[in-house]
């Protein structure tokens, strides 16, 4: 067998070439980055969540001593509290739950495990319940959130950081504004019936103008260096998170 197909593959789908036999082969591990489409303020793109879970999943696999492939990402979310912006898909908690379970019951057919990489965090409550519902049926099943200690809630100096950090060129810096700065659990209760516009006109939760690229460097690594952790240690929690 040809061993380039021990190495690692960065993208699933680039793949399709491939045939089955390889990929049993090679008794592959999955991460899955699930992010979402929405809105992110006036100065990031709608697929933010999207390419952080995307770029965090693909620097913890290179990190990692056994075989991971990452798949193309999950790009739609529950995040209907950012509907009221223009771009923003939510597909909601239900769909998503269903999307994530079908989606680890077919993997798990030639999957030796599988995780999901999550990169919005609407997305918890379809996380939680689908990766629950998966281990109960005996599927190797977890997910991690890509956190960093002390981070903003949305398109803040947090997600701007990483951006400038991971695709500079998306950030357009000449339109970004200082939205709500409050703490999210004050914002919660306005949030549940407004959505974020609510809170935020801008649709900003937090200040991206304090952003740097070398500021997301530092919390991108975080982020990368928990996801290693928490993969490499397997310890899923009765939620299905990594711990």
């Amino acid at each position: 067998m040809n061993s380039s197909y021990h190495h690692r593959v960065p993208v699933l789908g680039e793949l399709a070439t491939a045939t089955s036999s390889q990929l049993s082969s090679i008794s592959p591990s999955i991460m899955v980055p699930v992010g979402s489409t929405e809105q992110h303020g006036p100065h990031l793109p709608l697929d933010t969540d999207t390419r952080i879970a995307t770029a965090v999943a693909r620097a913890a696999a290179a990190g990692l001593e056994y075989e991971w492939l990452v798949a193309p990402a999950i790009a739609y979310g529950a995040s209907g509290e950012h509907q009221s912006f223009a771009g923003t898909i939510s597909i909601g908690t239900d769909a998503l739950t269903t999307l994530l379970v079908e989606y680890g019951r077919s993997a798990a057919c030639w999957a030796r495990r599988l995780v999901f990489v999550n990169g919005h965090g609407g997305n918890l409550g379809a996380l939680t319940a689908a990766v629950h519902q998966l281990r109960a049926e005996g599927r190797d099943a977890g997910w991690v959130p890509c956190i960093a200690a002390g981070g903003d809630a949305h398109a803040g100096h947090t997600e701007t950081s990483v951006l400038l950090h991971i695709s500079p060129a998306e950030v357009l810096t000449d339109r970004w504004l200082a939205g709500n700065r409050e703490p999210l659990a004050d914002l919660l209760p306005s949030m549940r019936r407004g959505g974020v516009a609510a809170v935020s006109p801008v649709g900003v939760l937090g200040d991206p103008t304090t952003a740097t690229a070398a500021e997301g460097r530092r919390i991108f690594g975080e982020m990368v260096d928990d996801c290693v952790r928490r993969v490499a240690r397997w310890r899923p929690a009765p939620d299905g998170t990594l711990t």
